[in-house]
């Protein structure tokens, strides 16, 4: 099914509706310009010729054969005077570890799950759902959110095979939310949801050159998600702009479903984000520049990101450089995160595996078996060491569990983000997302030299990440970084820095290099 040919864009005549904006398809779905059908199928078609004929990108897991016809009956609502919500007939993809309700499947990239339903909708996709969202499909995935082996490659999953980056088709998607980052790029959905643990939003957004937001931990409810950890993961929204991704945001925030063991506060819940999104965003703002270990390991990432940083001030921020947190250092050598991942993975994933039907491994140790007893589809590329350290954990009374939790929140909240932030009085941090993508290695695995992803992972802060330019055809992004709940203030002033810029690369699908 999947071709190896590369060429350019193969979809001219689709792609003027598949990559407008949300805003601009809502007004065209208003005026009746365009419809949630057509749109809808010509978006599976536009996967098909992307995706699966060429140049193979493999980003999208399976589509919904009922896609079109609910659209169909969204814009049948729409004639009639009923608007569902701010999402009505638009199409999202969903990141393929968040539970949907049939015929649409649920596997985490692996194997041990691909024939047994999940028992529902997830919340998040519910609310998506009720807002009037079109589920386009499910997006390819780093298989168990990047969290089977420490040797993996970005975008390999057992059930979809190697996403690629569609600015270079020998350079990596990011991971782990690689099929989401990777077809809103491509032009195969205006929306899509990703979730993060440590960079999994931020690292597909900045790589592939899109918009990413990973929020507080606890904004979005996470049940009906397949889970690495519960004190840092959450689903976002991956969008090509800032305004969409902020719609996206209101409407996922705003599920009612609660989720007692996040930090999720209702003040945060229903909010229309957009309404954040101003052209004088920057004016009167406070950003610092953490240099110590967040800037200096990419030299096309920093010159690019110093640019921003100079578009900020001339738009009216105050910058503050430099603005290091003051546990940078500490942070860097500290394998607290690590103690905490695997812990909470091993109790989070078996509670998770309890809610699907018969057939699936229930434990840890039996999904190790499982991947063994597969292992000429499972283990070919990397291993399953990360299973195996989170086997040998001892469950969340465990008191190394307790230091380490504790040393990550202070590491990266009091003597972190909120030192940095509080010390200068500022609004956010800015920074480089990732380097540009690197290129795909399946014997070694994945080595980015640096990130911005670690101190709001462990502090369950919000990041953004909106594309700043090119490095030779391949994206950068610039993150802002903030604390707890400071999702508004982030959107204000990556919209108002994104309208400045006016970025628009779009991908080249560019062949592997040989040179």
């Amino acid at each position: 099914m999947h071709a190896d040919r590369s060429s350019a864009d193969p979809s001219p005549a689709t792609a003027d509706a598949a990559r407008l904006d949300v805003r601009e398809l809502l007004h065209r779905f208003g005026t009746g310009e365009t419809s949630a059908a057509d749109l809808a199928a010509d978006l599976l078609r536009r996967i098909e010729e992307v995706d699966h004929d060429g140049p193979t990108i493999r980003s999208v897991l399976e589509t919904d054969p009922d896609a079109v016809d609910t659209a169909a009956r969204l814009d049948a609502e729409r004639a009639a005077g009923r608007v569902r919500g701010p999402l009505h007939g638009v199409p999202v993809l969903v990141k393929d570890n968040i539970d949907t309700a049939g015929p649409l499947h649920t596997t985490a990239g692996s194997l041990a799950l691909a024939d047994v339903p999940p028992p529902g909708d997830a919340p998040l996709v519910s609310a998506l759902r009720a807002a009037g969202a079109v589920i386009l499909g499910k997006a390819n995935l780093s298989e168990w959110a990047n969290f089977r082996s420490a040797d993996s490659s970005s975008g390999w999953s057992a059930t979809g095979g190697l996403c690629l980056n569609p600015h270079a088709l020998d350079r990596s998607a990011g991971g782990s939310s690689s099929g989401s980052g990777a077809a809103v790029a491509a032009g195969l959905a205006p929306l899509a949801i990703g979730t993060e643990t440590d960079g999994s939003i931020v690292c597909p957004a900045a790589l592939c050159g899109v918009v990413g937001i990973k929020p507080t931990v606890g904004l979005i409810p996470r049940t009906g998600v397949v889970p690495v950890s519960h004190s840092q993961d959450t689903p976002g929204p991956i969008a090509r702009t800032v305004w969409d991704a902020a719609l996206l945001l209101g409407v996922l925030a705003g599920t009612d479903a609660a989720d007692p063991a996040t930090l999720r506060s209702t003040r945060a819940a229903h909010t229309d984000y957009t309404a954040f999104c101003r052209p004088d965003g920057l004016r009167g703002a406070r950003i610092g520049v953490p240099r110590a270990g967040l800037w200096g390991y990419s030299a096309h990432a920093d010159a690019l990101a110093e640019e921003a940083v100079r578009l900020l001030a001339a738009r009216g921020a105050t910058i503050v450089d430099p603005a290091d947190l003051p546990s940078i250092d500490e942070l860097r050598e500290s394998d607290a995160e690590m103690t905490v991942l695997f812990t909470e993975f091993k109790v989070g994933l078996e509670a998770y595996l309890a809610t699907r039907g018969p057939g699936v491994p229930r434990t840890m140790a039996e999904l190790i078996a499982f991947n063994e007893a597969n292992a000429d589809r499972e283990l070919t590329h990397f291993g399953q060491d990360r299973f195996e350290q989170a086997l040998a954990t001892n469950g969340l009374e465990d008191p190394a569990y307790v230091a380490a939790l504790a040393s990550c929140r202070r590491l990266g909240r009091t003597h972190g983000i909120d030192a940095a932030l509080s010390s200068h009085d500022l609004d956010a941090l800015v920074m480089p997302a990732y380097p540009p993508a690197w290129k795909i290695d399946l014997v070694n695995g994945d080595r980015p030299a640096g990130s911005c992803s670690t101190p709001p992972a462990i502090a369950g802060y919000p990041a953004l990440t909106v594309p700043c330019g090119a490095a030779d055809g391949l994206p950068v992004g610039l993150a802002f970084v903030g604390t707890a709940w400071s999702e508004p203030t982030l959107i204000r002033l990556a919209y108002a820095f994104e309208q400045s810029l006016a970025w628009s690369g779009q991908p080249a699908y560019r062949p592997a290099r040989t040179g």
